[in-house]
């Protein structure tokens, strides 16, 4: 049988859900309700040296990316030129000619279909150069900064 307690009962069971609660014993003064000034600073400041580390290591990452896609870019260019070569027993004035053909009308017989449908560009969007010296060619990208001979230019040669 469950026991409830009825009104005739004096300040038995009933009464003691009304008790106030019981209070810390500890003083006032060790009780800590916000964040000191100070510690909010040390806090933002080691969030900024962090952000700062992890924004160096990813702008690094995304350049040496860049510069590995050119790359690659580049040596399916030369791979392209190369089949040129093969189909047309030379090599090609410029890379124009990898999509339209040979200018020469007596190559343009030979010319069955384009090796490449577009003109690439390297991974910060600048036109490659191609040059062309007797039997060696070069192809090359002006690099992040986009200016040609300087020494963040990426170059692949060909023979």
């Amino acid at each position: 049988p469950v026991l409830r307690p009825t009104l005739a009962e004096p300040s038995g069971c009933a009464m003691r859900s009304f008790r106030q609660p019981v209070r810390s014993r500890r003083p006032l003064t060790d009780r800590r309700e916000a964040f000191t000034l100070l510690e909010l600073l040390l806090v933002l400041s080691i969030l900024v040296v962090i952000g700062g580390i992890v924004l160096f290591n990813i702008g690094g990452a995304q350049k040496e990316a860049n510069v590995n896609v050119t790359k690659t870019q580049l040596d399916s260019l030369k791979n392209n030129v190369e089949m040129y070569r093969i189909r047309m027993n030379s090599l090609p004035e410029t890379l124009e000619q990898l999509r339209d053909g040979p200018s020469d009308s007596a190559k343009q017989a030979k010319w069955v279909a384009p090796i490449i449908n577009e003109i690439p560009t390297d991974a910060w969007g600048n036109s490659l150069v191609y040059t062309l010296n007797g039997n060696e060619y070069e192809i090359r990208s002006g690099g992040i900064d986009g200016q040609v001979n300087t020494d963040d230019d990426v170059v692949v040669q060909g023979s």
